[in-house]
């Protein structure tokens, strides 16, 4: 965990730039990104350095060779030890002139391997830092926070990229951390599994991944096999947002892993034949922006299912990246659960008959608020081409742990620690549970007779009392998602009337 003080340094990085006139947040933390890997790039090759002093052998491919680039400059000047002594004039002038086309375009051909994800995301980046006071400011800041440990990178990231979410803005980009971990505990990632997450974001999915294989393998990386699998080919990610993949890529880079693949891709329009059945596990929490033109739906989706919802297009993809026995955990709009359309009832029925439907944990409305208050739940389930579905267990997660308002304050109680221990106990003592308890299983022919419903509530007994009282929260919860999307259609028929 960052201690207090590095918050407040870091705060006064955010204020600096918010004072310098760049209030998107989304664009500071790409800023800093920038800055965070140059310090890095200096630090690697300073590790080169002493490498090759006890070793006597040269550095092979340094990042910052001696000679100078093609306007008179010396590549040692772009090293972060060096540069961030330079007046603030000069230092501008260095950063926009040299070292910003540099991380661009250059690194490419000098850097090594290992840097090489970022690198290729760096083509189309650009450097917004608007005057030199603002650049020597935000340099003497990040200079002062010790960074020496991969734990106090990692957290440090993701404490500026917790700032996304509390500015309000583009937080539908960060799906709550202790949900994240829920997930990834139940799937129990182990070593040498194919990890992928197909609207990666910021990669919060992938980290987190890596972080338990870390911490539950003491041995991970004691083999260059393991290490290198690890490092080079066990992390996959896709975006179609290129801010994003910088963003994600460094998250990942912070926290220890060196070259994940975090690449462009649109997920539901490119083909995936080089993709079909490459994973081990999917982890994903996917937009869903309602639907699509049949024209930008990749044809190999719509042989599985004939929709244009992304919600079930997404289902699809899963199925198709995922190897056979590989499993998946996936966040997905209530919908998807009880939905009456021909395309909803089928995929159900694909993934209760076709596959192995292992586990549903309903979600409260208010996880993802303030950005949302639709109601999810977490799908869990195994590719396996045979069927395998016996018992479907579900779980209803009444509080996760935080006020389920706008302000998600923390509570005192939750229920993720007891739905990990429920479903590591599903095929035993879960089995005795009634339909009155807060998880139980349900025969995969009861699901077959209503339909491949997968709705929780349709197969829970409460009392009356408690029925009344969900009847109401959801009316209600209904009420602000309308409220909120006649809001969002004002605004853009005003918008329009305006011009």
């Amino acid at each position: 965990m960052i201690t207090g003080e590095i918050k407040v340094q870091v705060d006064k990085v955010w204020n600096a730039f918010w004072t310098g006139g760049i209030s998107n947040p989304l664009e500071v933390i790409e800023q800093i990104t920038y800055l965070l890997f140059l310090k890095r790039l200096d630090e690697n090759q300073t590790r080169a350095e002493n490498k090759a002093n006890r070793t006597g052998k040269p550095i092979e491919n340094p990042i910052f060779p001696n000679g100078l680039d093609e306007k008179g400059r010396s590549y040692q000047d772009y090293r972060w030890s060096k540069f961030k002594n330079f007046s603030r004039d000069e230092m501008y002038e260095v950063f926009a002139e040299h070292i910003f086309p540099f991380l661009r375009t250059g690194l490419v051909q000098l850097t090594n391997d290992e840097e090489s994800s970022y690198a290729q995301h760096m083509k189309d980046a650009r450097f917004t830092i608007p005057n030199p006071g603002l650049l020597e400011k935000v340099v003497d800041i990040i200079d002062e926070i010790p960074m020496d440990g991969r734990d106090t990178k990692g957290d440090l990231y993701e404490y500026m990229l917790g700032k996304i979410a509390a500015a309000g803005t583009n937080g539908q980009f960060r799906t709550p951390r202790h949900i994240i971990n829920l997930m990834v505990k139940m799937t129990a990632p182990q070593p040498m599994e194919a990890i992928c997450d197909p609207a990666a974001g910021t990669a919060g999915f992938l980290v987190q991944a890596g972080e338990y294989l870390r911490q539950n393998n003491p041995n991970l990386l004691s083999t260059s096999v393991q290490s290198r699998f690890f490092h080079h080919h066990q992390f996959h990610g896709y975006d179609f947002d290129s801010t994003m993949l910088r963003i994600g890529s460094m998250n990942m880079l912070l926290h220890g892993v060196e070259n994940p693949e975090i690449t462009y891709r649109d997920s539901l329009a490119d083909l995936h034949g080089s993709e079909e059945g490459r994973y081990d596990l999917i982890l994903a929490n996917p937009p869903f922006a309602g639907s699509l033109d049949y024209e930008n739906v990749a044809k190999d989706l719509l042989s599985l299912v004939k929709t244009k919802k992304t919600e079930l297009l997404f289902l699809a993809l899963f199925l198709r990246l995922l190897k056979p026995g590989g499993r998946a955990a996936v966040i997905v709009p209530d919908g998807v659960m009880f939905g009456a359309s021909s395309a909803h009832i089928a995929l159900r029925k694909i993934l209760v008959e076709d596959h192995k439907l292992d586990g549903v944990v309903k979600l409260p409305s208010g996880v993802f608020r303030p950005y949302a208050g639709v109601s999810t739940a977490i799908l869990f389930f195994t590719k396996t081409n045979s069927g395998g579905t016996d018992n479907v267990w579900f779980y209803d997660v009444t509080s996760d742990g935080f006020s389920l308002d706008d302000k998600r304050n923390p509570l005192e109680s939750s229920d993720l620690d007891d739905v990990l221990t429920r479903w590591q106990q599903r095929t035993t003592t879960e089995t005795a549970r009634a339909r009155t308890d807060q998880s139980f299983l349900v025969p995969k022919a009861e699901i077959a007779e209503n339909g491949y419903d997968l709705s929780l509530n349709r197969y829970r007994k409460l009392e009356h009392e408690e029925i009344e009282h969900r009847k109401a929260a959801e009316i209600i919860g209904d009420l602000e998602v309308l409220e909120a999307e006649i809001a969002q259609r004002l605004a853009e028929l005003k918008a329009l009337i305006c011009a």
